[in-house]
């Protein structure tokens, strides 16, 4: 079975740092697009940044130069460096996955993290 489980979450101050970590676990064969989503409390589940499996990534306007998405197939890894960071970045961050499990016949299926928590304080 496959699992995400996402990491390097907490509490920082305004202009500080944090890195992420989701790791991919069980029998998978390929992944396709690896992404970041983030909750803040009362809104709705956004797109924080995306990565292709050819490197190609795309990012919030928000974020644009402050977080910097990268990925590790041999690791079945995804980051997500978050620098000068802000309140507004306050959230619950999920990772999700596009991947082709061992079983799938080459059809993607979407996996998701439950979520690392993510306090910015002013």
């Amino acid at each position: 079975q496959v699992r995400l489980v996402e990491s390097g979450g907490g509490l920082v101050q305004a202009g500080g740092s944090l890195r992420l970590s989701c790791a991919a676990s069980g029998d998978i064969f390929r992944i396709d697009y690896m992404r970041w989503y983030r909750q803040a409390p009362g809104k709705q589940r956004e797109l924080v940044a995306s990565i292709l499996s050819d490197g190609f990534s795309n990012y919030e306007e928000s974020v644009k130069g402050r977080f910097t998405i990268s990925r590790d197939d041999a690791k079945s890894m995804m980051y997500l460096q978050m620098n000068n960071l802000n309140p507004e970045d306050t959230g619950v961050y999920y990772c999700n996955f596009a991947l082709v499990p061992a079983w799938a016949k080459n059809i993607p299926v979407d996996y998701w993290g439950k979520g690392t928590l993510v306090t910015v304080s002013s």
